[in-house]
């Protein structure tokens, strides 16, 4: 019964592509080797506008741009090498930073492999142990709680940070049990109707997954070592990543933020959605599933996200108010993007990924600055048509 639902499930998400579409997920060059051991590196490609990349890195790196803040780390792949990398001092391809809410986007990728291996249908309700039956929030599909559709009581972007929902459930007076937090908000909306960026639905996605994985755990400490394990042999080590993920005292990886890794690891999982979900011929997400994360969800409302991706809209400003790619000819890029500035980029037009890692103290402003930035440096590359 469940490999069916599963099998419904890609399906749909063929489908949905289809309807949207979606430019085509270019395929690895036959002449360029897998990274998971290491990156090779080229030059930079013959049809680079170098002025265009010059000013760009100029910019982040000279600390010109106010708004844009400190940039650590930029990083380039395309065509299966890395054709562009630098950090600031104090900084290597080594040091790993911060993910944020990068980390939704991990998440997505942990729920694909849990599918893969028939844990988790995401049609079926999902549920958590504090909502008792009849509750409506317990009916609520795995399909809307990565849509971010879920309708549930949740402000991310209070004007006063220490107000904010995120803050509250990390640091605050959910701190000590993040799931059980997010869990208690209530029902605003009906579910699958409005879209509201919620970290609160990612955690107890994370949390669901891991009851999934981990089903009985002894105790805290059993729970997040396994956890750990089942990511590492899921996910990371089948690409070569190197994360280190944090988790709270109950024992759950937080799911919507606090993944540390290098810029090249970072490189690495965009690249596992830049191929489709498929590393070194084996399939590591299931098929359909990238497509799923880069269609918009259900709300009319809202183009510039799927399923905890963001996504670029192919003609006016969408909301929020923000896209990071401006340029609506590169309408294919998809991106994971976290607090401060974080960001993957990923242009299947231009076979490409991009990195950057930093930190900026702006709201929206910087947030278009850094938009701005990405534009005009993705721009300086070369489309490589579709094979």
């Amino acid at each position: 019964m469940l490999r069916n639902v599963l099998i419904a499930a890609s399906l749909v998400f063929a489908g949905a592509a289809h309807a949207q579409g979606l430019h085509p997920l270019p395929p690895q060059p036959a002449d360029a080797p897998w990274p998971t051991q290491d990156w090779q590196e080229a030059p930079l490609p013959s049809d680079v506008d170098r002025a265009a990349l010059d000013l760009a890195v100029t910019e982040a790196f000279a600390g010109v741009h106010e708004q844009l803040g400190e940039t650590r780390a930029v990083l380039v792949i395309q065509g299966g090498r890395i054709v562009f990398e630098r950090y600031a001092d104090g900084y290597t391809r080594d040091t790993r930073l911060n993910s944020w809410s990068m980390a939704k986007s991990v998440t997505h990728a942990l729920v694909g492999a849990a599918v893969m291996q028939e844990r988790v249908a995401i049609d079926t309700p999902m549920g958590h142990p504090h909502w008792r039956a009849g509750d409506r929030r317990a009916s609520i599909p795995w399909r809307d709680w990565l849509h971010m559709v879920d309708g549930l009581d949740y402000n991310e972007t209070a004007a006063e940070v220490a107000e904010a929902g995120n803050a509250r459930m990390l640091f605050g007076d959910g701190r000590r049990d993040v799931a059980l937090w997010a869990a208690e908000r209530p029902l605003i909306h009906d579910p699958g109707t409005h879209w509201n960026y919620t970290s609160a639905g990612t955690i107890l996605i994370s949390d669901a997954l891991t009851r999934a994985v981990v089903p009985d755990p002894r105790d805290a400490t059993d729970r997040r070592n396994r956890m750990r394990a089942w990511m590492n042999t899921s996910l990371f080590e089948r690409i070569g990543m190197r994360p280190v993920v944090e988790f709270d005292s109950q024992g759950l990886f937080y799911g919507s933020s606090l993944v540390w890794a290098s810029a090249r690891d970072f490189g690495r999982f965009g690249y596992l959605y830049l191929r489709d979900g498929v590393w070194d011929g084996q399939r590591v997400l299931p098929a359909g599933w990238v497509d799923f994360a880069r269609t918009p969800g259900p709300d009319p409302n809202t183009d510039v996200y799927g399923a905890q991706w963001w996504l670029t809209p192919s003609s006016g400003p969408g909301l929020p108010d923000r896209s990071l790619i401006t340029d609506t000819g590169m309408a294919d890029a998809f991106s994971a993007q976290g607090h401060e500035g974080q960001i993957i980029v990923v242009v299947p037009s231009k076979d490409l990924v991009m990195v950057r890692l930093g930190l900026f103290h702006g709201g929206l402003d910087s947030w278009n600055a850094l938009g701005d930035w990405s534009t005009r440096l993705i721009g300086a590359f070369g489309d490589r048509p579709a094979q």
